[in-house]
């Protein structure tokens, strides 16, 4: 995996024009990209008429100086159909890098249309992670038969990885390692790393190990290059390291390396074994990831990808707008009670949608902070009292300082006494809204379920409905309606 590759290799590698476009200072001075450093609309529009024109030559022009991750851009611009022209008119600059920087179901899209023979070609050439986040999103059928066109060590290095839960470590890590034994001088370590070409081209350390396989220490770059060579490893090794099991979640992961501040860590089996590692750019992506998923969660948008083809966005949306719909039934059955009130009093009605939109939106906060404090576990069972006396507070304070801000406008527009009512609820409701917005979340993740799934849809219901029922029935109880 992630062998050398040749200018006559089939599927290509970039001219040496896009390696010059590469450049930090030529892609700042680039006029196909603005000041945020994306394509520019009209050089978009140009490649696109000349698609249309159908003239490859000038495709093939327009696109070559660009660095990989912006052709991946350039691509994710353009519909279906234009993608496969311009594929067409490109091939020997659609690198392994550019598909390593595509989108996932702009990448997949791309991938089915291609023939297994191909798609195998291209994930040879990528980094052993980087080949199974390409095969994973195929087809089962897909998946065998681009995998019955690799070579024996590739294809048994990606089924491995298959073998593992999506999101750990083990389906995210890379085999290419560098580990020797600790017997070794550091000129010996020289020396193996000079003479030994198939090695992994890229790495920020070196793993040093047992017999058995199992890591002992590492030993930076920086070590290495600056110590005598007849010191021996095991004098010169940090033997205090990070081990990350191959079935921990790629949150934690992520976390782990945030908290020790990590540029790269071992990966072992069930037995200790080294069998890979996590890099701190694999991390970048974790990280991304992941909050970019749980804000889409908190809304229930889905992926929320504008690649992602209509029919599965429509799915993953409609079914929590359905259940919105059904806990806003509960929300109008508080009103139906209290009709006859409302009736009576019209200003109930006016100012109803009110206290349950600041009650929501209270809510919505204190969730947000919940579901990222669960997400980074800075909130566990160890203080789960202490968030939710802090949030209480919280709460009241909020709710006080919008009860007489809201208290103040209703008495002078209405009756004083409606505006103490509304104040008195408005409290309440903040201060449900901060107690809902803690314990819901919790309660998810005791329950083993993603806290950022369902949450909102709750605290929603729980908002809404104790807004209508503190607000109408103070107003009932003081004899202002009923």
């Amino acid at each position: 995996m992630a062998s050398p590759v040749h200018p006559d290799d089939e599927l290509m590698t970039a001219a040496p024009a896009a390696e010059e476009g590469a450049r930090p200072d030529d892609r700042i001075n680039d006029s196909r990209l603005d000041t945020e450093n994306t394509l520019k609309a009209d050089y978009v529009r140009t490649v696109r008429d000349a698609l249309e024109a159908g003239d490859k030559g000038l495709v093939y022009d327009l696109v070559e100086p660009l660095h990989a991750a912006d052709i991946a851009d350039l691509l994710e611009l353009l519909g279906r159909e234009e993608r496969a022209f311009l594929a067409a008119a490109i091939t020997d600059l659609m690198t392994s890098d550019v598909i390593a920087e595509l989108n996932d179901w702009v990448r997949e899209s791309m991938m089915e249309a291609l023939p297994a023979d191909a798609v195998a070609a291209i994930a040879e050439q990528l980094e052993t992670d980087d080949a199974v986040q390409l095969i994973e999103d195929l087809d089962k059928e897909d998946q065998r038969a681009v995998l019955a066109e690799m070579d024996d060590e590739d294809r048994v290095a990606i089924e491995t990885a298959l073998a593992y839960p999506e999101e750990t470590a083990g389906r995210l890590m890379s085999r290419d390692v560098v580990a020797v034994p600790e017997h070794m001088t550091v000129g010996d370590l020289i020396d193996y790393l000079r003479d030994h070409n198939d090695l992994a081209h890229e790495f920020f350390e070196v793993f040093v190990v047992d017999h058995k396989h199992h890591p002992l220490g590492t030993c930076a770059l920086s070590w290495i290059l600056t110590t005598p060579r007849h010191i021996a490893l095991a004098d010169v090794m940090k033997r205090d390291q990070t081990l990350i099991p191959v079935s921990l979640d790629q949150e934690e992961v992520a976390l782990m390396f945030q908290k020790y501040a990590l540029i790269s860590a071992a990966v072992v089996d069930e037995e200790g074994r080294l069998v890979g590692q996590m890099t701190v750019d694999d991390i970048v992506h974790i990280i991304a990831e992941e909050a970019g998923e749980d804000v889409l969660l908190l809304s229930g948008a889905g992926d929320g990808d504008i690649n992602e083809p209509i029919r599965e966005a429509y799915a993953a949306r409609v079914r929590w707008l359905v259940a919105n719909l059904g806990t806003a039934v509960v929300g109008s059955a508080i009103i139906a009670f209290f009709g006859a009130a409302i009736e009576q009093l019209v200003a109930l009605a006016v100012l109803m949608p009110i206290v349950a939109s600041i009650g929501g939106n209270a809510g919505t906060q204190t969730m947000a902070v919940a579901v990222r404090a669960i997400a980074m576990n800075q909130l566990t069972r160890a203080n789960t009292g202490r968030i939710l006396w802090r949030e209480l507070r919280v709460a009241v304070l909020n709710g006080a300082t919008i009860a007489v801000l809201i208290g103040l406008a209703t008495g002078f527009l209405f009756t004083p006494m409606l505006g103490g009512v509304i104040a008195l609820a408005m409290v309440v409701n903040i201060i449900v809204a901060g107690l809902a917005g803690v314990l819901v979340p919790v309660i998810f993740d005791r329950l083993k379920q993603d806290p950022a799934v369902a949450s909102s849809v709750f605290v929603t219901m729980i908002t809404d409905s104790m807004g209508f029922f503190a607000f109408l029935g103070l107003a009932v109880a003081s004899g202002l309606a009923g």
